[in-house]
């Protein structure tokens, strides 16, 4: 008779967030070897992709703006190939050049950057100037950076639902700082309770929905913002104008796979309270917003 499935759960640091899996199997020796290959994958990604680190892919990419292009691997290429698509479906608000801004902004001081600062960076934003054609990639203008910070914790996560498949997982769940894939539903057949963070009070959720598979993930103002006047000013970008979007506070959105979830409820946010939930509805996907002056809507709850 086989044994009884257990719930193991670990938790670690990782892409600047805490984390946790949570997994059900018969063995401890089992479920930490799961624990350690889940870790290890989100490591080797983090190291890949981090803006911070002088081997990474991305530095690599950065410095050679101006130069001759780069050959990138495979998994590299994937990625540039769905900021691509993201770019144009999302009007060229979802763009992986704009995090250059991040230069201009200290979210920490309080104090609004030069408009002069600004309008420096800005020529410097935009994908479409980017000479992408796989595996080739060129930076044309000498400044031009990359960031893949708005979307690799999403793909962390959906390659670590797929090692835990292929590791004889079938009832678990990973979450990296709030982006989260489903493995399967608990033993029992009964879903896993996800809690939607209160924009307002990010340790409480607003709403919870119940998931058997699939991802979930969240963009708001929450995390890195800065208040002026007594108006909160968000981390998220508009690559168009250089200033924070407005109007929503948070969106969570539900989708098969965690990457295409985090681009949904970004592209909302900087899409703003009247576009954004109208965009989210024709896209089709089960979502939640909440607007900065409160009002709530959307079916995923």
């Amino acid at each position: 008779m086989a044994e009884k499935l257990l719930e193991w759960h670990f938790s670690f640091f990782a892409m600047g967030s805490p984390c946790q899996l949570r997994i059900y199997l018969e063995e401890k020796e089992e479920a930490e070897e799961v624990s350690y290959r889940i870790q290890s994958e989100v490591a080797r990604l983090e190291q890949l992709y981090s803006r911070y680190r002088d081997d990474s892919v991305v530095t690599k990419i950065n410095r050679s703006a101006g130069k001759a292009a780069l050959t990138v691997d495979p998994e590299t290429a994937g990625l540039l190939d769905y900021a691509q698509t993201v770019y144009e479906q999302s009007d060229g608000l979802f763009d992986i050049t704009s995090g250059i801004l991040r230069s201009a902004w200290d979210f920490k001081s309080g104090i609004f950057p030069e408009p002069v600062q600004i309008e420096k960076i800005l020529p410097l934003v935009d994908w479409s100037m980017v000479e992408w054609n796989s595996p080739n990639i060129r930076l044309p203008e000498i400044g031009m950076e990359l960031d893949f910070g708005g979307y690799v914790k999403e793909y962390a996560v959906d390659a670590a639902a797929r090692l835990c498949g292929e590791l004889g997982v079938s009832h678990g769940m990973i979450d990296l700082g709030g982006d989260i894939h489903i493995i399967g539903p608990h033993p029992d057949g009964s879903a896993w309770h996800v809690g939607i963070r209160n924009p307002r009070s990010p340790e409480d959720a607003i709403v919870s929905v119940d998931l058997q598979s699939g991802a979930i993930a969240s963009s708001g103002d929450y995390e890195r913002f800065m208040e002026v006047d007594g108006k909160r000013y968000c981390h998220i970008l508009n690559p168009k104008t250089g200033w924070p979007c407005e109007g929503l506070a948070a969106v969570a959105v539900a989708a098969p796979i965690c990457l295409l979830a985090g681009t949904a409820s970004t592209i909302a946010m900087l899409k703003g309270r009247e576009a954004g939930p109208e965009w989210l509805k024709e896209l089709g996907l089960p979502y939640f917003w909440v607007a900065t002056d409160g009002e709530s809507g959307g079916d995923l709850v």
